[in-house]
């Protein structure tokens, strides 16, 4: 009986619709595997190699980038400039007279009155801030041509296929909106009456907007650079047995990108200096007027309590999932260069935890937060590393 019915079903799957249908289903399922970055058949091994280091390249200036952003906003940089165009400010001032016309447009707004409540600001000290956000700007442009007159050029020359083509156009698009999304922040700080705070800086929301953006992008330069650059292991043999494993590290790679984007919070809100021990916050494990703000949501992107409270312990978790991860993969049957993504991820899930607490029991000092937001990438890549290891491949 089940010998009959089996030949009936082979039968009609031989028929030309449903032949039709079952083909475009594997058609569409292995587009859908190669969109993510997975095949790179097509290319040859020359222009592959070239590819590949020019995206690594684009990666590396999307992480310095971010170091550097992170540099100007703890120094307090970034109001400086106080206009946007894609040219005119290219240019710096020359001469005494040009630096004091620049800081005279910088004193009509908030942020001078602000510093200078005090002592006011002279002219060197606003020729620092000022250098630092130029430089981050000028950063973002070597970014804009470093990108795209190569990706121009290899489109051209038909070095990309179809679906090298659609992830370059989604880079394309990120890179070009990223500076517009950047005048968008400063501009709020600039005018900080609507934002959640009387202190003039700029908004936590476009700040995290900013932050994402820059991930999401240094993710695709970073993810499609090891494709071209690093031969694929075949796991079909052990498929089975990682199912775990990848469960972990996207779960991982998810712990870690939330946990950062809540840094962008906690640095918009200055939310580091609110409590500055550690494990408890002052002498409570979970501290007062964490609900303060109405509607009650707000408190987690605007109550600079909660934010802290929120963004520690999406650190545990990131710490406890990374971990997990490692305790998995060490009794899998995985790759030599798939276990040192593995060790990479673990090392760099407790180095990134110990900036923290450093950062936060030191006040939260210049040098020691740029170094814990440079951890975050640090962190991101080596988690971007496994997952990019143990992918499926088409077939």
């Amino acid at each position: 009986m089940w010998l009959l019915a089996s030949k009936q079903l082979t039968k009609f799957s031989q028929l030309p619709r449903i032949s039709l249908l079952s083909q475009g289903y594997q058609n569409v399922q292995q587009g859908f595997r190669r969109n993510f970055g997975i095949s790179v058949k097509n290319v040859d091994e020359k222009s592959r190699k070239r590819i590949g280091w020019w995206l690594m390249g684009c990666a590396g200036m999307c992480y310095g980038a971010v170091a550097l952003g992170g540099v100007t906003r703890l120094t307090e940089s970034g109001l400086s400039m106080v206009n946007w165009d894609l040219f005119k400010t290219m240019k710096p001032p020359f001469g005494q007279k040009q630096w004091e016309e620049e800081f005279e447009k910088y004193k009509a707004y908030p942020e001078y009155k602000f510093k200078s409540s005090n002592q006011e600001m002279t002219l060197n000290e606003f020729k620092f801030i000022w250098s630092m956000e130029y430089g981050h700007r000028m950063w973002g442009r070597a970014i804009g041509l470093v990108f795209l007159i190569p990706c121009a050029y290899f489109w051209a020359r038909g070095r990309f296929g179809p679906d090298m083509k659609r992830r370059m156009a989604v880079a394309t698009t990120l890179l070009l909106a990223q500076g517009g999304i950047g005048w968008w922040m400063v501009k709020s700080g600039l005018d900080p009456s609507q934002n959640s705070s009387d202190v003039p800086r700029v908004s936590q929301y476009r700040l995290a907007t900013h932050l994402t953006m820059a991930f999401v992008l240094y993710s695709i330069f970073f993810w499609n650079g090891l494709t071209h650059l690093l031969k694929p292991h075949d796991l079909s043999a052990v498929r089975s047995k990682l199912g775990a494993l990848r469960g972990m590290t996207h779960g991982s790679k998810l712990m870690v990108f939330s946990t950062a984007i809540m840094g962008a919070f906690v640095a918009g809100l200055d939310a580091g200096l609110v409590y500055n021990s550690w494990p408890k916050f002052a002498d409570k494990w979970v501290p007062e007027n964490m609900l303060s703000r109405s509607p009650a949501w707000k408190n987690f992107f605007e109550n600079d309590v909660t934010v802290q409270f929120v963004h520690r312990n999406l650190a545990y978790l990131t710490v406890i999932s990374v971990l997990s991860t490692f305790l998995i993969g060490r009794r899998a049957p995985i790759p030599k260069r798939t276990r040192m993504a593995l060790n990479l991820t673990v090392a760099a899930v407790f180095g990134q935890a110990a900036l923290g607490v450093f950062t936060l029991i030191n006040y939260v000092p210049v040098w020691l937060a740029a170094c814990h937001q440079s951890g975050s990438m640090a962190l991101l890549s080596s988690v971007l590393w496994l997952s990019h290891e143990l992918r499926r491949l088409p077939k």
